[in-house]
């Protein structure tokens, strides 16, 4: 017959166990999508602010739009998930 102490370890390993799992299923990382970028064509200007950006991409059928630095003026990227 198995001793007490014994049979007392068996249900503490399997919780020990079951906490590695679950931690481990905690931290699986989630592929996220790419994000293609294009130069608003219809955006004039300095582009300072990016919620004026991003009305501007609403036109052109983009979710997203982004001032990015363009050499020397800010510029104007509408974005989407590729």
């Amino acid at each position: 017959m198995a001793s007490p102490r014994r049979m007392s370890a068996a249900p503490a390993a399997l919780l020990i166990l079951l906490l590695l799992v679950a931690m481990e299923m905690g931290t699986m990382k989630v592929a996220e999508a790419r994000t293609c970028q294009s130069k608003s064509h219809k955006f004039k200007g300095g582009c300072f602010s990016d919620s004026n950006c991003t009305s501007m991409c609403h036109t052109e059928n983009f979710p997203r739009g982004q001032c990015h630095q363009h050499y020397v003026e800010p510029k104007c990227y509408c974005e989407r998930d590729c």
